[in-house]
């Protein structure tokens, strides 16, 4: 017999856990109401791991208010799920509503991304359908219930085992270290792409996961669907999980900022990210973030929303930037030379120039001549390292001549890349004529 949830059993409690520490509590409460509330021990603790920035006051407290919300779980455990394709599949696959988000939590909790975890507080898991249920379009489900949540529109499975030796998909989708991100039926050699612009990262000296390449009909246990694939799939090492098996926490800057994944495009700026990272991770989260920020912007990602800038803690309490991910070259497939979020209220990459930088800086409250000095350098090492290495990237013609028109019509890039004299020269040329680069408010972290 096909057990099913009753939706109007109330109420349903989830317990959230943050490594070993019990957080807070979930409550699906009538009309699909969602409290979530910290636990007192929680809150009394003055040396508790750091579930999320945004539940800190400006003078490090806790904000331990009772979040409450419809249908939905709030913001932070919201962003935990998947988004898309993806999503759908798995609610699907575990015969949940994909709209009610307390019972798709509950299915996903055991493998959600970094360290938290969501358990029923009574025990209960939830029902898988039994080995002869059918899902809706009449497929035999034999492979058991994928509860794993990897956050993110793109369909993409956790993997075991070790890339260039074997690689399969948990019978139940649970556990792993490597992600496996399939191709795309709609945009060719997306895996070839971000692979290649994640190696193109690492030479510039920027921090990025590690990824490969594997022929997706060789991975073991991959729905029946897509078992007989031939193109290439991207693998990407888990920077959340540790070699034992441990978790290692996360957050993404859309978390930070307390808002549902479909606001990762609004209300916050490259600046605003900007000036937090300064306030919270110093110098050496600054320089990287703006190296990350130049380079997309050369290669041309319109899509570097919030929800793909993270946070790590292999300090429970104390964050830094996580590796780079997501790096993938939008331009091949959509025309368009805006960036996701704004510098100093402007996306277009045509105006990406010194001028443009130090007004960013002026506003995000950030040391200029940092900002400057890494844009700079990044934009230089950029050209150096892509002339070198894009014949031998698994890149098409297309790709690589997009990539050379984006050097020539972003300032930054294109000083560097004509031979002509470059922004370095012609910022110095200003500060020799008196007028230097605008100076921000503070020389140190906040």
């Amino acid at each position: 017999m096909n057990t099913k949830i009753n939706p109007l059993k109330r109420p349903s409690v989830l317990e959230v856990w943050l490594r070993d520490v019990r957080v807070g509590t979930l409550t699906n409460l009538p009309y699909d109401r969602n409290l979530f509330v910290f636990d007192e021990a929680y809150v009394a603790d003055t040396n508790r791991p750091t579930l999320s920035l945004s539940f800190s006051d400006p003078q490090g407290g806790l904000i331990s208010n009772p979040q409450q919300v419809t249908a939905r779980v709030p913001a932070f455990f919201s962003n935990l799920l998947p988004e898309g394709r993806l999503r759908e599949y798995l609610a699907e696959r575990g015969r949940v509503n994909q709209v009610r988000e307390f019972f798709l939590l509950w299915l996903l909790g055991v493998d959600l991304p970094g360290a938290v975890t969501v358990q029923d507080a009574e025990g209960r898991p939830l029902p898988p359908p039994d080995a002869s249920a059918r899902d809706d379009k009449g497929v035999r489900i034999d492979e058991g219930v994928f509860r794993f949540s990897l956050a993110g529109v793109q369909l993409k499975f956790s993997a075991v085992g070790q890339p260039g030796k074997q690689l399969a998909i948990p019978v139940e989708g649970r556990g792993g270290h490597w992600i496996v991100k399939l191709p795309s039926p709609r945009f060719p050699l997306v895996p070839e792409n971000e692979f290649s612009m994640m190696k193109l990262a690492a030479e510039i000296g920027i921090e990025v996961a590690e990824v490969g390449l594997v022929p997706t009909n060789e991975i073991e246990n991959l729905p029946e669907e897509l078992a007989n694939e031939k193109s290439n799939s991207l693998y990407v090492k888990r920077f959340d999980r540790t070699s034992d098996g441990g978790r290692i926490h996360i957050e993404d800057f859309n978390q930070v900022y307390a808002q549902f994944p479909e606001a990762k495009y609004k209300r916050f700026s490259y600046g605003n990210m900007a000036g937090d990272i300064w306030r919270v991770l110093g110098e050496k989260g600054l320089t990287e973030f703006i190296r990350r920020l130049i380079f997309n912007a050369a290669i041309g990602n319109a899509d570097m929303h919030l929800k793909n800038w993270s946070l790590i803690y292999t300090d429970p309490r104390s964050p830094q930037l996580a590796p780079g991910y997501d790096f993938v070259s939008t331009i091949r497939y959509i025309d368009d030379p805006a960036m996701a979020l704004s510098i100093a209220r402007e996306k277009d990459t045509k105006k990406l120039d010194v001028d443009l930088l130090e007004r960013f800086a002026m506003k995000a409250g950030v040391p200029t001549r940092m900002i400057l000095d890494t844009a700079l350098e990044t934009a230089e090492k950029f050209v150096t390292v892509w002339r070198r290495m894009a014949a031998d990237l698994p890149l098409d013609m297309e790709m690589r001549q997009r990539i050379n028109d984006r050097i020539t019509y972003i300032p930054l890039t294109r000083q560097f890349g004509t031979g002509s004299v470059t922004v370095a020269r012609t910022a110095e040329q200003r500060r020799q004529r008196g007028r230097p680069p605008k100076q921000m408010r503070a020389d140190r972290p906040r």
